[in-house]
């Protein structure tokens, strides 16, 4: 805050411009409240040369985020210095009471169009709407302003004409959140285009429209469209966070398929087991194969259901079309009595200019006040006082026109009555109709139930068939486990058969010796073919893994291609169901189905995790036993061959060299 005081006092001296002490004081608040990215200016009247220099320290400032020159009394040239001045930095500008005409509001269209950054723009008791050329031009900036979500134009003397520009405006504009054009002289015509205007856009969720002479009707419309807008943001928003969910969930199995190709990297099996693995995926990949295809036949049905909804849609556009035509002659019929009230409305503008413009010269004498004597200030509060006043007698006046008005109007209403009467027939037919859609549909929906039910079947059965699988390898285990122990045990029986051998040939002479001699070594060259046989089983293994590793990595990428497709088609369906709103429930009954059977699905791929676990751990222990067992008999080994050579140095027979 120090630093944009000294360069605001900096700029000052070097343009030659005396620094106004209303901002300076107000700068010195600021930096003694803290508040923040917020510059408040209000109620000072800055003059041109302090808002060029303003416009040049904001343009290099990047400290505030949020403007407010609210009854500043600004001239159209400063507001343009300083609107134009930071075109990407502010969030929010507030140009409450400053009487912005037509260049004024030519820069602020300039400025939306420029603009990346602002949300929110207040722009309330200005008269943007007397001058029309310049309000096309603002709503043509903000029909191509990509950022602004919050317009305030409250007591700006807009008309029907106008409301038609600000309304072709909303219908380019995709991101307007809220907008206020409330006490303005909108009138019927312009409730009329707001109405035609809302069936485009779908982002507008917040309007105020009240003191503007329109219609009970028209006015329950809007609120209808509104509702009907803030609810498709909601199910966007929902669909959004759905989406989100599963992407996180699609996250997490990928990890846990990768923890489980890393665990592959591990085994040790038999080629029998990997064929057996290599089956059950061929099987369920023809599984995941049925269900697409399923899935596909329900997107069909679907588009079919679009289509009839498309037809259902050109039909009720015919009937509005129809009512439309109607509706043009019953206009053609009362244009006389339009214009006359046109007329009305033309002297209570006229009126309303008049006071506008006693308005302008009161403000014009507050600030030839306000520039003579900083002590009359107290004068310029009382005189805004009365300038409140002042509007409130305006808006009495209003108030009374606007009852003379809706006298008039109430004797064009009865002749409007019979009219809609024959329009509510024409509607009941029309929603006969949808009804009948409406079953069409549901019986739809209702085979659509049924095709589910089938698939909840089929994942069923391959539930039971991964479960048939999981016992049979347990019992391939269980043999396995059988066999390796026989074979344990005729090693062992073997082992113990030498070893008497052995113990009898010590009591037998040299020639015995050598039989052990060359047993000796024909159990170390079965020793070396042993361990010749068991390095060529590991190199064997090796390649097993590096396969199921490379058939793991394209049964990955099949998976994910598989999931990129159903993500897609779920994008599709999303898209739809926001045109549907009656399968809106159906929809997400099925999708906490799919999300159930996404959890059984985890929790059989947890138990198949643990189940490999335990069998990795079963292969370690029994590696483990198989070590044991070589280190015990090589130590026998070892025993015999010492026993042998000091059997054979201690016996008479033995030639001793030194004898």
């Amino acid at each position: 805050m120090e630093d944009f005081r000294r360069t605001y006092l900096r700029l000052c001296k070097e343009g030659g411009v005396e620094p106004q002490e209303s901002v300076l004081a107000q700068l010195q608040e600021t930096r003694g409240a803290a508040a923040g990215s917020r510059l408040d200016l209000r109620g000072h009247s800055l003059s041109v040369d302090t808002c060029a220099v303003l416009g040049r320290v904001l343009h290099k400032d990047t400290l505030f985020t949020e403007l407010a020159l609210s009854d500043c009394m600004l001239t159209e040239e400063g507001m343009c210095l300083l609107g134009g001045s930071r075109v990407g930095i502010f969030l929010s500008f507030c140009y409450c009471g400053n009487n912005l005409r037509s260049t004024g509001a030519e820069a602020l269209g300039k400025l939306l169009v420029r603009n990346k950054t602002l949300c929110r723009l207040v722009l309330e008791w200005n008269a943007l709407g007397m001058w029309e050329e310049a309000f096309s031009v603002f709503c043509e900036g903000l029909a191509t302003n990509a950022c602004l979500t919050q317009l305030d134009l409250r007591n700006n003397q807009i008309n029907h004409q106008g409301a038609s520009e600000l309304c072709l405006a909303l219908k380019r504009n995709s991101t307007l959140q809220e907008l206020d054009v409330r006490w303005n002289n909108i009138g019927l015509l312009g409730g009329r285009s707001f109405l035609e205007a809302l069936q485009q856009n779908r982002t507008l969720t917040h309007l105020e429209m009240a003191g503007n002479n329109i219609p009970s009707d028209t006015l329950k419309a809007l609120e209808q469209a509104m509702d009907h807008n803030s609810d498709r943001q909601s199910t966007m928003r929902e669909s959004r966070s759905r989406t989100q969910v599963l992407s996180k969930e699609i996250q997490i199995l990928k990890e846990e398929k990768g923890r489980q190709v890393w665990g592959c990297w591990e085994m040790e099996t038999t080629s029998i087991h990997v064929g057996q693995l290599q089956e059950a995926l061929n099987e369920r990949k023809s599984v995941v194969n049925s269900l697409t295809a399923k899935f596909q036949m329900t997107e069909a049905a679907l588009a079919l259901s679009e289509q009839k909804n498309h037809d259902l849609g050109e039909l009720l556009t015919r009937v509005k079309t129809e009512k439309d035509e109607q509706r043009e002659r019953q206009t053609r019929e009362r244009k006389k009595e339009q214009e006359d009230s046109v007329l009305r409305e033309g002297k209570l503008l006229r009126e309303m200019n008049s006071m506008s413009e006693t308005n302008i010269q009161l403000k014009n004498k507050l600030e030839m006040m306000e520039s003579r004597c900083k002590s009359q200030q107290d004068q310029i509060f009382e005189l805004k006082q009365e300038l409140t006043n002042s509007t409130a007698e305006l808006k009495l006046r209003l108030a009374q026109a606007e009852e003379r008005l809706e006298m008039e109007k109430k004797r064009s209403k009865q002749s409007l009555e019979d009219m809609d009467n024959l329009r509510q027939k024409e509607v009941d037919h029309v929603n006969r109709h949808h009804e009948e859609s409406e079953r069409a549909l549901q019986d739809r929906i209702l085979k659509l139930e049924g095709q589910r039910i089938q698939l909840e079947e089929e994942l069923s059965r391959a539930k039971a068939a991964c479960v048939t699988e999981r016992a049979q390898a347990e019992e391939e285990l269980g043999k396995v486990r059988v066999q390796v122990r026989l074979e344990e045990q005729q090693r062992v029986s073997g082992l113990e058969e030498k070893l008497r051998g052995l113990r009898q040939s010590r009591d037998e002479s040299q020639s015995h010796c050598s039989q052990q001699k060359q047993t000796i070594a024909e159990l170390q060259a079965r020793s070396g073919q042993q361990s010749i046989e068991t390095g060529g089983l590991r190199r064997r293994i090796e390649e097993l893994q590096q396969e199921l590793s490379g058939k793991d990595q394209e049964k990955v990428a099949e998976v994910s291609r598989v999931r990129v497709e159903l993500q897609e088609q779920m994008g599709h369906l999303q898209a739809e169901r926001t045109a549907q709103g009656g399968l809106k429930e159906k929809i997400a009954a099925l999708e906490r189905e799919m999300k159930v059977l996404a959890s059984n699905h985890r929790e059989a791929i947890l138990d198949k995790e643990s189940e490999i676990s335990s069998l990795f751990e079963k292969l370690r222990l029994r590696e483990a036993e198989i070590q044991r067992m070589r280190e015990d008999e090589a130590q026998r080994a070892s025993f015999l061959q010492n026993a042998i050579l000091t059997y054979v140095q201690g016996s008479p027979l033995h030639y001793n060299p030194k004898k």
